[in-house]
Formats: structure tokens, C-alpha cells, sequence
């Protein structure tokens, strides 16, 4: 495979494990107990899964574990703001109890910021290509989509004339006749 398509691979892998995160850590939630319990064991994972994957990724390019400053350094401030950004979701998923709501706010505003920082450090955040204006306002418009038109809480009570259909069980395949009629 080529780097490009690994990338893409890796990306939407991460997609997947950030998009369960939400659901994930709300699920994780007991009543009455503080929403900072699952955070410890949160730290816990990052903390080994950090240590273990870099060791072994370390490794696998047969790199040493020779430090530059600069990787130290900013190394520790990524980890930083990805814990802090986790115990931000965290509030936002204890006060909001609603994964649903919460997360594509945060993978839209994560993309609109790391695009602004990017063309930033670039210094063409003036003049990025006006697809990447357009661009930028598709997210902001697909969030607010998601967030208008997204089943937030419990579903609405259904209406009594419709409740007979609505109730009634599908037959289950085995009760299914062998053939289904054609219409040719």
C-alpha cells in the first residue's frame, strides 16, 4: 500500500475509535458515582497504551531512544492537550448526557481548528484556496445538520392510531415463505 492510502486507513481508524470514545465513556458512567472515575482509567490506557506503542513503534523502525528537545518538548504539550481535551469531553458528555449531541461538535470544531492552526503555521490563513473557505463552512453546516436533525434522549411517545402497526413484531425469517412471489 502506498503511504497515502495507509494514512487514510489509519485516519479512518481513528474516526472509529474516537467516534465509540463518546458512547464509550458514557456508558462507563454509574449514577450517583463522580463522571472523573472512568477518566483515571482513561489516563491509565493512554499512559500504557502510549508507553507500549512507542516502544514498539520505536522498535519496528529501529530508531534509539535518543529524545531531541523539541520532540520532549512538544511531545509533552500534544500529550497535554489531548488530556485535556479528553477531560473536556468528559464535562461536556457528564452535564450533557448526550454522546450523540456532543460528539460531532467536537470532531467538527477538531477539524475547523487543526485546519486554522495548519494554514496558520503555514502562514496562509488569509490565503488558503477559496475550496478550503467552502470547505469549512460545509463542516459548520454539517455539525449544525446533525445536531438539528440527530435523535437527541429518550424516543417520543407514539401516536395511539398508529401504535397497532408500529407494535406489531415482524415475522421472523423462518416464518417466511420459501419463495417470494415475482412480479415479472
Amino acid at each position: 500500500m502506498s503511504p497515502k492510502v495507509y494514512g487514510i486507513v489509519f485516519a479512518l481508524l481513528t474516526g472509529l475509535f474516537w467516534g465509540m470514545y463518546g458512547p464509550a465513556l458514557q456508558t462507563s458512567r454509574v449514577s450517583g458515582q463522580s463522571p472523573f472515575k472512568p477518566f483515571i482509567l482513561i489516563g491509565v490506557a493512554y499512559l500504557l497504551i502510549g508507553i507500549v506503542g512507542g516502544v514498539v513503534g520505536i522498535l519496528a523502525t529501529k530508531d534509539n531512544f535518543h529524545f531531541a528537545p523539541v520532540t520532549v518538548r512538544w511531545g509533552f504539550i500534544a500529550g497535554s492537550l489531548g488530556a485535556f481535551g479528553a477531560l473536556t469531553l468528559t464535562l461536556a458528555l457528564f452535564k450533557s448526557r448526550a454522546p450523540d449531541l456532543v460528539m460531532p461538535i467536537v470532531f467538527g470544531g477538531a477539524t475547523l481548528v487543526s485546519v486554522a492552526i495548519g494554514l496558520w503555521m503555514k502562514q496562509e490563513l488569509l490565503s488558503a484556496h477559496p475550496m478550503q473557505y467552502v470547505g469549512t463552512l460545509a463542516v459548520v453546516i454539517g455539525v449544525v445538520l446533525v445536531q438539528a436533525y440527530a435523535s437527541h434522549g429518550p424516543a417520543k411517545p407514539v401516536d395511539a392510531s398508529t401504535a397497532s402497526v408500529v407494535s406489531q413484531p415482524l415475522s421472523p425469517p423462518s416464518e417466511l415463505p420459501s419463495e417470494a412471489p415475482t412480479d415479472r
